[in-house]
This record gives C-alpha cells, sequence and structure tokens, in this order.
C-alpha cells in the first residue's frame, strides 16, 4: 500500500491512496483526513485503506485521478508535512570514516555499536518537488540522500524487535545541509539547527510489503539513484554497509522516551564502502576528492541547481517516486525575492 498527501488549506495535507504504479491515486479522507490521523488511529484505518488499495489496483475505486499530474503540477505534499519528530541516525559508517578522515581522525569504537543521532526540525516538511529555499548559497547547500520509517506509538526502552512492529511505513528524504555553518555550529558543543534546512520527503510512503525481499533486517535492499543537475552523483546501495537498520535506529532513539505515532526516523546519509558506487551528497564526494588530491573540487549546491533522489525496485520501477528540487533564493511573503535565480551551475 502507498499513501502520499495532497496539498490543501490544512498544513497536515489531504490523505490519498497511490497505486503501486504511482499513475493514479484516489481521495481517503472518508478513511482518515490525513496521513497522521490514519497513523493514530492504524489498527482501524489500516485495514480500509488496504481495501481501497486493492479497488484502485482493480480500477474499481471511484473518483480516482491522474496522480503523476498533481506530482507534475506541484499539488503533492510531503506523505507527512509536518511530523511530531525527525531523528536521524548515522548508519553508514563509511560515510562517518570519510569524514574524519578529512580531518585526520578516526571513528571511535563505540560508534560501531552505539548509533549517532540527532533530532531535527519537522515542523514543516517540503514536498517532493517544492524547491530547496535558502537566502545564501555561500551557506554550502548539500543533499542528503536517505530511507526513513514512519513508525506508530514506540514504547520507552523498547528492543529492536518491538521497534520492527511499530514500523509503519517507509520512504525517502532529502535532508537539506548547509556544509559550511556546520563546524561553528558544532563546536559550541550542542548540536544542529541552523546547519540544517527543512527536509523534503519523497511523493509517497510505502508500507513494507511492497517492497518484498528488498526489505530485510530493518535495511532496505536497493540502491538510491541521486542526481544534480542531470548528472549520476551516485547510487549506493541502502542496504549495504548499514551498521544498524531502522529497528536498532529506532529503539536507540526510544532509549529514554516514548516516540508518537507520527515520528520519522532516519538512517543517515546511504553511503558505500566501495568509492564507485558513488555518493548521496556532495560533501562526501568534495572529502574523498580532499583526501586523494589534496582538493575538493566538487561544488556546493547554487541557486538554479536541481537534485534527483530515487529508488528504483529490482524491476525499474520507482518505489516511492523522485525527490526532485531546485535551489531558490529564499523570499518572505510579500517581499521582493532579489536578483533572478541562475542556472545551474556545472
Amino acid at each position: 500500500m502507498k499513501l502520499a498527501s495532497m496539498k490543501s488549506a490544512s498544513r497536515d495535507g489531504l490523505l490519498v491512496v497511490v497505486d503501486r504504479a504511482l499513475a493514479t491515486a484516489v481521495d481517503a479522507t472518508s478513511i482518515a483526513p490525513n496521513l497522521q490521523s490514519a497513523l493514530e488511529r492504524w489498527s482501524e484505518a489500516q485495514p480500509r485503506l488496504r481495501d481501497l488499495a486493492r479497488a484502485l489496483g482493480k480500477g474499481e475505486a471511484r473518483g480516482a485521478f491522474d496522480f503523476r499530474a498533481a506530482l507534475a503540477e506541484g499539488r503533492v505534499a510531503a506523505p507527512l508535512p509536518r511530523a511530531y519528530e525527525w531523528l536521524d541516525g548515522s548508519a553508514y559508517l563509511s560515510h562517518v570514516e570519510r569524514v574524519r578522515r578529512a580531518r585526520n581522525a578516526t571513528v571511535p569504537e563505540s560508534f560501531r555499536h552505539d548509533p549517532l543521532m540527532y533530532q531535527g526540525g519537522a515542523g514543516s516538511m517540503m514536498g517532493p518537488r517544492d524547491p530547496i529555499r535558502v537566502l545564501s548559497e555561500d551557506w554550502g547547500v548539500d543533499l542528503e540522500g536517505e530511507v526513513a520509517a514512519i513508525v506508530g506509538d514506540v514504547a520507552m526502552g523498547a528492543t529492536a524487535q518491538e521497534a520492527a512492529r511499530a514500523v509503519r511505513l517507509l520512504t525517502l528524504v532529502n535532508d537539506v545541509s548547509f556544509r559550511r555553518l556546520i563546524p561553528a555550529e558544532l563546536a559550541k558543543g550542542f548540536g544542529f539547527v541552523n546547519g540544517k534546512g527543512a527536509n523534503a520527503l519523497a511523493p509517497v510512503a510505502a508500507t513494507p510489503d511492497e517492497l518484498g525481499d528488498a526489505w530485510k533486517d530493518g535495511r532496505v535492499h536497493l540502491a538510491l539513484r541521486c542526481e544534480v543537475n542531470g548528472t549520476r552523483l551516485g547510487a549506493p546501495d541502502a542496504g549495504a554497509d548499514a551498521a544498524f537498520g531502522l529497528f536498532d535506529l529506532t529503539a536507540h532513539a526510544a532509549k529514554t522516551r516514548e516516540l508518537a505515532a507520527g515520528t520519522l526516523v532516519g538512517t543517515g546519509t546511504i553511503s558505500n564502502h566501495d568509492r564507485a558506487a558513488g555518493y548521496a551528497c556532495l560533501m562526501e564526494a568534495r572529502l574523498v576528492e580532499q583526501v586523494e588530491t589534496g582538493e575538493a573540487k566538487t561544488p556546493f549546491l547554487r541557486f538554479g541547481d536541481t537534485v534527483r533522489i530515487e529508488m528504483l525496485d529490482a524491476q525499474g520501477a520507482s518505489v516511492f517516486g523522485a525527490i526532485e528540487q531546485r535551489v531558490e533564493r529564499y523570499a518572505a511573503p510579500g517581499t521582493n525575492p532579489g536578483p533572478a535565480n541562475r542556472g545551474p551551475s556545472r
């Protein structure tokens, strides 16, 4: 089952069920007005949503509409337009190792059994076609391609096995980062605030069974395709080299508190030890260049640049739909955005 949200006057959007091909959708607000509501009443809403999904797949759903057109027109919101919590782990030690190697540091042994995690902002999640809006391109704007789980209620102290039963949906995330703001912020000894922008989610969130054999051990064993201005950045396998799965990360997040239904738990930037897989963020490409040649040549994102993040199944079909975003200068409502955006920098 695949679910999405349409933009509306409500900040939580309007819930729709989407077919497996991501071609058509049908209004599901008679079951739950939005995805958050469905998650809070999952035992009641989920069977009815599955019935609607089956009817849509058979062409029997009343009021079905063209989801592809709605997506192209920018009418599709993030599946969860706002979430109670965004808890982002760092499951891929190849990413951590490269970051630390660039500053002649090693990975502490504890990182191999105790996940890194930070709590980010989730009050306004970008839709899959919404622009990345920033005040300054000098911030070092970067994409970060990730997988995220949307969970139901999780008890404090839940085990990984208990956390597994709480995973309701999976989706993709572009965890936008401002690389040149991060070092000074972390040097204060707290965590990210200014170094992280609003995140974007893929067009749909899918129940784990939609992934078939690609979903196991709390990991999605598929490549994440990342492009900048139509050029391949990388396609690392989200299942390979993950020291921690989403079950582990969810349990870690719940160590000292309950998690509310609708909490998003991320894997961190997907990364493989094999450099031939490429990268899911620009920073990692730059760090490898810096170590190997002494100079980081890959530029960060500039106004007018575009990014695309997508995951295909074994048959080549898009699982969650693509995140496609353009970097634009932010202008507060009712103000002049200033000079026109430049074209792509590459």
